[in-house]
């Protein structure tokens, strides 16, 4: 079980992500960003986020420590936001929190060097949970202690939100030709990546990091009887992935023919082209 803290004191909001996470302090003298389980993307968000962060752990990436945190809306009434209150009093009870990193960075591929082979094992491991939300646009890394740290994967596993078609969705290629570190890998560094990692992703790893999913964020999961019967869809998945994915991953977008120019812009080149000729040298 991910140890299990109480938020003691709401901070404040963070309104970088669409989901609203806050800072809040916990008994444990510790700060976190809490993720709440009343947010738009509900708790298979969460879900996600243990599933990606804890198993990124396990192949030696670096991920804030997660934490069970139960939330109190009382301490927070007095949040301004009224968006802000209704979501914090639809999170009463069990959410998630990550260990804030104080005086961190974000993450900007243009301002910062990854070595090769920590960016080939970065993009294995987000092709295996099919993180579509590592972009250059949007990194959702931070620099701290000048480490490189991955953190929201809400966004991944996106074959959970329709099980009826996990398998097929799954076995789509991951598009990784925006991803934020494709600049600094060619696909061997990926092919070595996946060459170290593939074999660890085990049915017996797996079964550790989906056993720390909260069986409250897995009851009443439609085609599933227990929490322990959509763990075991979690296992299957991934397992099968991590085989096979390394043969998916488009790191560079097929070259564009070009466009030919419009009838009117070549005459106009050619005349000038002409004309300059003509003149000769001034």
């Amino acid at each position: 079980m991910l140890p299990e803290v109480t938020a003691i004191r709401y901070v404040t909001p963070l309104r970088e992500g669409g989901s609203v996470p806050g800072i809040v302090e916990a008994d444990d003298l510790g700060t976190y960003v809490a993720k709440f389980i009343g947010a738009a993307q509900g708790r298979k968000a969460l879900v996600a986020e243990v599933v990606c962060g804890e198993l990124a752990r396990r192949l030696e990436l670096r991920v804030p420590e997660l934490v069970r945190l139960d939330f109190d809306p009382v301490i927070a009434l007095g949040e301004p936001d009224t968006e802000v209150q209704d979501l914090l009093k639809a999170s009463g009870g069990l959410n998630l929190g990550m260990d804030f990193l104080p005086g961190s960075v974000g993450f900007d591929p243009l301002a910062f060097e990854v070595a090769a082979d920590e960016a080939g094992r970065i993009i294995w491991f987000d092709a295996l949970v099919n993180n579509v939300d590592r972009s250059w646009r949007n990194p959702n890394m931070l620099i701290w202690h000048r480490k490189l740290w991955l953190i929201d994967h809400g966004a991944a596993l996106i074959w959970h939100h329709n099980w009826n078609g996990a398998q097929s969705s799954a076995a789509r290629p991951y598009d990784a030709t925006d991803h934020a570190l494709a600049r600094f890998v060619s696909a061997a560094e990926v092919a070595e990546a996946a060459a170290e990692l593939a074999p660890r992703v085990t049915d017996a790893l797996l079964r550790e990091v989906t056993a720390l999913i909260p069986d409250e964020w897995l009851l009443d999961e439609p085609g599933f009887d227990t929490p322990d019967a959509v763990r075991r869809a979690y296992t299957e998945v991934l397992s099968g992935r991590a085989a096979t994915i390394q043969d998916r991953i488009l790191l560079s977008a097929p070259p564009k023919k070009a466009d030919a120019p419009p009838e009117w812009l070549r005459t106009w080149v050619e005349g000038k082209a002409a004309g300059s000729q003509q003149e000769g040298p001034r």
